[in-house]
């Protein structure tokens, strides 16, 4: 895994959209903070990421995932 701003934006955006707890969470708040400038395309998700991309979001939700249990 390597360190690519556009890889870790994406991932981190999906991983906020899949694994956020609500409107009122951290994880919901920072996925608006992220859509202030970046807009991701209509095709947006797990299928578009780059394979380093996808590695960061798979880690993150499992962080995320395993924070909330």
């Amino acid at each position: 895994m390597y360190q690519d701003r556009f890889d870790i934006v994406e991932a981190h955006l999906l991983a906020y959209m899949h694994c956020h707890g609500g409107q009122w969470t951290r994880e919901y708040a920072r996925m608006c903070k992220i859509l202030t400038y970046y807009k991701p395309g209509r095709s947006f998700g797990e299928e578009t990421l780059t394979e380093n991309g996808l590695a960061i979001y798979e880690r993150l939700c499992e962080k995320l995932l395993g924070e909330k249990a």
